[in-house]
This record gives structure tokens, sequence and C-alpha cells, in this order.
């Protein structure tokens, strides 16, 4: 029987447990990479451990983030993480140089290699065929110090692909089929992999796209194959050397294989507030638009770039319009100035943002209330873009750029607009000159922390029976964004005790005072969910807050992988409804009673959670590791490490 390209690189990495679907494995990663929004608490928590060097083969910082210096704690963090950096011996980008999962594409993705990243989008690096995996930042810090990374063993997907994109049509689109097809829920524990004769028809960056937002599935990850395309753009870096052919065997058996043809699809969008809202763009019916924003690490490569640059020659911007743009890198603008798309771009009337997530994470270009904004970003959930009321669809460049002259939301293949054409480069521009690269780790760094850098907080160790009240009920598809907000509040990152007064603002403002007074009284606060809590960012402080005020567990219909494996890492057990009714019995204020809790898990026993204000008992299983028992009983990860 042959092999998945997903199991050839997971068996070559594998350190602990077999390649079993559905078994927990322990892999060995090649590389990491952090952001300034995550990477300061991972870089304290790599500290806090005792580790005393990186054992990756490389490891990168990079700052993309919070790179607005509105108050000194942005500019605190990004020095810390710079001194941090040249410490441990890690490769540092400064704030300018671009978007993570943008610039790692370009200068240091590897066909074959693992990438683990506290960031979501990490799954970008599949694009050059990587087995790229977004984590929390402390698992994050623990694979950098040479341990292993846990999974569990993916069933894979085969998306046999055929055909090419038709005009107007692009890799936005594809990925938004995909969601169309997958929806937001129920993949969790899944590799997508790209395969078909349709594959040679994407560049690598088109090919980014897709696996990027593969993230909004819910899947691990998502890869394609490593061939003459991904040897094309290597070749184009000056990194050739770096290239090796990879694919998966032709008798190769998946789990499921689905048919794409390329041709089918036409211009989509996802229309307000989810990424699996998708719509066809020709049904939108000339909507006005008041915002249009290109970039993000979906869409700001150079190929999206100069595409829209070409749609925009000769042409204005529409005057109702406020058209941004943020190439992913400074590559990207490098290029674009080159090649005289920078130009077109401001002559059109586009204002120029900086290389950085901005607009993404809701820290800039909030739109007006209640505006319709098009972005070629990928998540729009409901006041991620700093504006409570406003309608955020997610779009393809070419789409947006037709949006932008019009100021009408419209099908592109209706613009009379000749659709263009771009070759990628056969080579790009390179200048690495602002990545700080150590020659060795210096141990005599003194790293520079800001008053509002604090240290890592510790949870206590599981206590035998989990006893208070449900601190707060809420419904389904709450993100990380609900949870931790986003936007100005990440200034915070670094000073849990202060984020820690933001937890779950968008929903109820009450809720951390509520939390705090009872930790102060001594009693635990569970929170209750329904299906998919813990979308999207792999913000690990939506885990460490409710952490920090108390939270022992969360009930849920169902947890998104990546927040279960921040719940377990900083002590908080992970429960769901055998019953999904019995979400419906449950209130926000009800005390309960979770009895003998560590002695049900340790020995497999059905969990009982006593509703003492109703006088009635929930069953609730669990799915965990023995491995994640036993990091629970210790309090979380940190403990566990340093115990």
């Amino acid at each position: 029987m042959g092999k998945t390209l997903t199991q050839k690189i997971l068996e070559n990495h594998l350190v602990v447990g077999d390649y079993v679907p559905g078994n927990e494995i322990g892999i060995r990663i090649d590389q990491t990479l952090t952001q300034d929004a995550t990477g300061t608490m991972a870089y304290l928590q790599f500290e806090a451990m005792g580790l005393k060097e990186v054992k990756t083969e490389l490891s990168v910082s990079y700052v993309d983030h919070n790179t607005i210096q509105v108050g000194f704690e942005n500019a605190d963090d990004h020095n810390y993480l710079q001194t941090v950096a040249a410490k441990y011996g890690i490769i540092y980008s400064k704030a300018g140089n671009g978007i993570c999962h943008q610039v790692h594409l370009e200068r240091f993705g590897k066909p074959g290699k693992t990438l683990v990243g506290s960031d979501s989008h990490t799954p970008t690096g599949g694009g050059i065929g990587m087995i790229a995996i977004g984590a929390g930042g402390l698992d994050v810090a623990v694979a950098m110090g040479g341990g292993e990374f846990y999974i569990t063993c993916p069933k894979v997907y085969k998306i046999n692909l055929k055909g090419k994109l038709q005009p107007w049509v692009s890799a936005k689109d594809v990925v938004l089929k995909m969601l169309e097809m997958f929806t937001v829920k129920g993949n969790v524990g899944v590799i997508m992999e790209y395969a078909g004769p349709g594959v040679r028809n994407l560049t690598v960056p088109e090919r980014a796209t897709i696996t990027n937002m593969g993230a909004e599935m819910g899947v691990t990850t998502s890869i394609f194959p490593s061939d003459a395309e991904t040897l094309k753009f290597l070749r184009a870096q000056g990194r050739e050397s770096d290239w090796v052919e990879l694919a998966a065997d032709r008798d190769a058996v998946y789990d499921k294989v689905v048919e794409l043809d390329l041709g089918s699809i036409e211009p989509l969008a996802a229309a307000p507030h989810s990424p699996g809202n998708v719509v066809k763009v020709a049904d939108m019916k000339d909507i006005k638009v008041d915002q249009v924003m290109l970039g993000s690490c979906t869409n700001s490569s150079y190929k999206d770039i100069a595409t829209v640059a070409k749609i925009m020659k000769g042409r204005k911007v529409h005057p109702n319009v406020s058209f941004g743009v943020a190439p992913g890198s400074r590559q990207v603008i490098q290029m674009a100035v080159k090649d005289g798309h920078l130009g077109v771009l401001l002559d059109s009337g586009a204002r120029l943002l900086e290389s950085a997530c901005g607009f993404c994470i809701g820290n800039s270009q909030s739109p007006k209330t209640a505006a319709i904004s098009l972005r070629t970003s990928n998540r729009n959930f409901e006041g991620r873009s700093g504006t409570k009321d406003a309608q955020v669809y997610l779009v393809s460049p070419e789409v947006a750029a037709v949006a932008a002259i019009t100021g009408k939301f419209s099908d592109p293949r209706k613009s009379g607009i000749e659709y263009p054409k771009v070759r990628m480069p056969a080579k790009f521009l390179i200048d690495d000159s602002m990545f700080i690269f150590p020659k060795d780790a210096d141990g005599n760094v003194e790293v520079a922390r800001g008053p509002n850098i604090g240290t890592p907080p510790v949870n206590d160790r599981m206590p035998e029976h989990i006893r208070g009240s449900v601190g707060i009920k809420v419904g389904d598809k709450i993100t990380t964004d609900h949870i931790m907000p986003a936007g100005a509040r990440l200034k915070y990152r670094s000073n849990v005790p202060k984020y820690s007064e933001f937890v779950f603002e968008p929903l109820d403002t009450a809720f951390p005072k509520r939390a705090m007074e009872a930790k102060k009284a001594g009693k635990h606060t569970v929170i209750v969910a329904g299906e998919s809590y813990g979308q999207g960012s792999s913000r690990e402080h939506a885990a460490l807050c409710p952490m920090y005020l108390g939270v022992k567990a969360i009930v849920a219909k169902s947890v998104e992988r990546i927040h279960a494996a921040n719940l377990v890492n900083f002590g908080i057990v992970s429960l769901a409804f055998k019953d999904m009714g019995d979400y419906d019995r449950i209130e926000q204020g009800d005390e309960i009673e979770i009895p003998d809790i560590k002695k049900k898990l340790q020995n497999n026993e059905p969990v009982i959670l006593k509703n003492r204000t109703k006088n009635i008992d929930i069953e609730l299983t669990y799915s965990l590791s023995q491995r994640q028992k036993d990091i629970l009983f210790e309090g979380g990860l940190l403990s566990y490490t340093v115990k």
C-alpha cells in the first residue's frame, strides 16, 4: 500500500507513538516561527522552563502584528523580542520586514520540513510542501527547546484538482469553495492534501492562499506536493538548493477523496460574520461598498499586488471608497516599486499601508459605522475589524479591485475590464537586511523587560473536585477573539493580570470580575459553550487568561483543535456533552459540582456534572491521552515541564 505525502513527512519526523490515525503522536519539529502578538509570552515561557538553547534547525521571531506604537507597550515587547532572540540564537525579523507567513514562505520554507508556529495561519507553509501547523506559544516554546510536538495522527483527505482557473477566478475562490464544501466545523484531526493534474496550474503563492485559509475549516493543516512549480519559486528566491521533489505514492490510500474542477469555480465571497458563509459574487447585486482592504497573510504576495495594479492602471478609486493596500513583505514592496506596480496603485488613489497584519486583526483601518468592507484577509468575525456593526466580506484581490473602482460589490466578469495576466518573476529582489541573524547564541545578552512585561502565571494542580458555578454560557462558533479581544487590547499580551480584565469583553464585560470574585472565595468557574468553541486565532491567552481568573473546566458541544490543546497546556479540562440536548439544561449562574474529576480521568470513567441549582446530573465525555491527563493533573504544561 502506498503512502500519502502527509504520512511520508510525519513518519520521517515521528518520535513518539505509531502512525495510526486517531492516536496521539509526537513529532520532531525542524522550524518554528512566532509573531509579536503571541511570541512575547512564548519566549517568556521558554525562559520560565529553564531552557538554555534553541535546538531546532531554524527559529524566527517576526514582528508583524502590533507594529503601531501607541503607548510604550508594543515597543517594549519588540525590544524584549530582539534581545531574547540574540540571547538564544533566534533570527529576528524587524517590524516592516513583513507578515510572518509571507516572509517565511519567501525566505525560509523548505519542502518536506516540519514547521510549528504560534499563529493559526502557519499552514501557509503547506503551499511549499511543508507540514506546517499552528499552535499555542507554549507548544512552540517546547518545540524550540527540542521537545516533541504532539498532534492526533490525522485522517488525510485528498483534494484531487483538475483543470485550470477561469479569468477573474483566483486561489481565494478555490479555498472559499472548499469552505462551502467542508464548512468551518467538523474537520478536526484532518489534513487536506492537494493533488491531481490541476495542481501544476497553481503557483506557490496561490497554493499558499489555499493552505492559509484551510485553518478556517478547522483542519490540522493542508499541503501541496513539491514539484516543478515549487522549484521555480525557490529558484526565483535564490534558494534552489532547498528544493526536493515530494508527492504521494500513486497507490496511496486516503480517508476521503474529493474531486474539484478548478474550471467550474466562479468568484465567491464569505459574507458576515464567518468565513464559512460563502456566497456567489454574482448574487451580490451591486451592493454599495465603503471600504476595500487588500493584503493580510492570505492575499498580499507579489502576484496579488501586481494583479490588482494591472486592474487599477489608468483608473481611479471611487470617491466613496477608502482603498488600503498592505503588501505582505518588504520584498513585495520592493518588487512592486521596481516593476512600477506601486506607482500605479498610488496614482489610482490607493493608500499604502505597512507590511503588517494591521487591518486584519482590527488594530488599524477600522471601517465607519455599519460600513460594507471588502477585504482579502481570512477572517470576518463580528467586531474583528474594530467596528462592531461593520459588514465585512472576504473576497479575492480581483473582486476587491473592481469594487474599489466601481464603488459596488459586483461580478468582475461583467466589469468590462480586460482580465490581467501576471507572470511569476524569474527572480525576486532579495534583501535580507531587515533580519538580524545571530551568529551564535550569546548568553551574556541582557534581556530587556519593560514595565508591562510580567512573568507567566503558573496554575495550581488539578483539584480532586471542581466546585463552583457556570461563569458564562455562550453559543456556537465562539472565537478566540470573543474570548480574548485582539486589536488595541493586544498591547497587554505580556501582562496577564491586565489582559485578563478583558476576557469575554465582546460578550459579557462583567465576566472577569465575577470569575475573580469566585476565585478569591475559593470557588471554581466553569464555562459552558456550544459547537466549535475556540475557533480562529491560536492566541493561547484565550486559555491562559481564563486560567488566571480561576476557570477549571470548559463544558462544550465541541472545541477546536488549537484551543483544545491550549486548554490542556494551562490546566483547564475540556469536557463534552454526551447528550447534546443537555446544553439546554444548564444556565449561567447555576451552582455545579464535578466530583472526583481527577480520579475519573485517571481511571477513564464517565464524568458527571451535578447541577445543584436544577438538581440534575449531566454525563460528560472527554478525549485525552495519558500525557494530556498528566499535564492537567500538574496544572498545565509549564508546571509539568519544570516539575
